[in-house]
Order: C-alpha cells, then sequence, then structure tokens
C-alpha cells in the first residue's frame, strides 16, 4: 500500500495572493505597513496566527490576535479570490489516486477554510482525510496530524510519503519518519528543502507520479 500525504498551500494551490491579500487587509485596519505578495512566501507555513505575527512590524507585536480576527474577516470571504491549482496537479492527484494510492491532506491552514477548499478545487478526488490546525491538534512539524490520518489508514507495509514546499514539510515528514517529496513551484527554495534534507525533489507536478509509482 502507498499513502500520499499532500500540504496544501503552496503544493496544490497557489494561495498567496488571497492570503497576502487578507494580511495586508488587516494591517491597512491597524494603520500598519502592508507587505508585497512576494514577500508573503516566506511568512507562510506555521499557520495563520504565526503569519500574522511575522506581519506585523517589531513594535506592535502585541497586535497580532486583532490582526488576526481581521485576517480571518476577510480571508473566509475572499478565500478563492484568486487561487488556483498549480499547473499539472489535478492530473497527478487523479493518477495516484486511479492507481490505488491513498490520499490525504496535511496543512497549518485552518481546517475549515482547508476542507472548503479542497472541496472546491478537487471535488472529484477522495481524500482519506483533510485535515489543518485546530485548537485540539499542534500544528506541523509536530507529528499529530499525521498520526491521525495514519490512524485511518491499514499500516501493513503502508509507503507514505510527505509532499509539500517548505522546510515545515520536509521537518513533518521527518518527525513522522515518512518519505518526503520536496516541491519547487511552491513558496520556498531548492535550497531550503535540500538543506532540511528532502528526500526527493519534484520540479514539476508529475515528477511526483515517477516517485511514487515509478
Amino acid at each position: 500500500m502507498v499513502t500520499a500525504i499532500f500540504d496544501l498551500d503552496g503544493t496544490i494551490a497557489d494561495t498567496i495572493k488571497d492570503l497576502a491579500d487578507a494580511v495586508n487587509y488587516g494591517l491597512g485596519q491597524l494603520d500598519c505597513p502592508e507587505h508585497s505578495v512576494e514577500s508573503y512566501k516566506k511568512m507562510v507555513g506555521n499557520g495563520a496566527q504565526k503569519l500574522c505575527v511575522r506581519a506585523l512590524p517589531d513594535d506592535r507585536k502585541n497586535d497580532s490576535d486583532k490582526l488576526y480576527e481581521l485576517f480571518k474577516e476577510y480571508y473566509d470571504s475572499h478565500y478563492l479570490d484568486s487561487t488556483t491549482l498549480y499547473a499539472g496537479i489535478k492530473e497527478v492527484i487523479e493518477l495516484l489516486s486511479e492507481n490505488g494510492v491513498k490520499l490525504a491532506v496535511a496543512t497549518n491552514k485552518p481546517q475549515d477554510t482547508a476542507r472548503k477548499l479542497i472541496s472546491h478545487l478537487l471535488p472529484d478526488i477522495e481524500f482519506v482525510k483533510v485535515l489543518g490546525g485546530c485548537k485540539d491538534r499542534p500544528k506541523k512539524p509536530d507529528t499529530a496530524i499525521i498520526r491521525e490520518i495514519l490512524s485511518a489508514i491499514p499500516n501493513e507495509d503502508n509507503a507514505v510519503y510527505m509532499i509539500g514546499d517548505s522546510n515545515v514539510d520536509i521537518k513533518t515528514a521527518k518527525n513522522s519518519e515518512l518519505i518526503s517529496i520536496g516541491c519547487l513551484w511552491g513558496f520556498r527554495s531548492r535550497e531550503e528543502l535540500e538543506s532540511e534534507g528532502a528526500d526527493y525533489i519534484a520540479e514539476k507536478a508529475s515528477d511526483i507520479v515517477d516517485i511514487i509509482l515509478g
């Protein structure tokens, strides 16, 4: 048996513009300087609350809870404005499914939003679990989210891959003793993925199929 666990932001979908717009909306409401869309690629990865902390100036970090509430208010209505699937990723996930690979999503994005995004972008794909950030579970790179996914899958001879675009995903794979695939089309660099020790590097979506199915 083979299981493929995908990150969401920067791996399945390009969400950075909508995330940036939501944080910048909040920053504007708080009279704080906004950031470029590109700069947000280095801020995401550890959940929305951490993103809000990183976006604030050093002398305004105490306003992170306010910014997070403003972010949620905006993002809940605009999370699909610019978000799209990455080229080839739908075909890859379909092909894996057709070949009997169990599929799951493990993201630090708020769980309700993650599930709505996956339902909208990949409505015909059957995932064992789509899990995101929530109060009851620590965020990646903690192993809790992986354990919950694997608890729903028979584990005899189960080769499990963690597929993501950041050091957080590679750390999660290491902590959970999974095979890691770092994706270069996302928000982080090859250097980051290689320095974290990714087992494989995928330059394009179809490389995932080559790695998993051989």
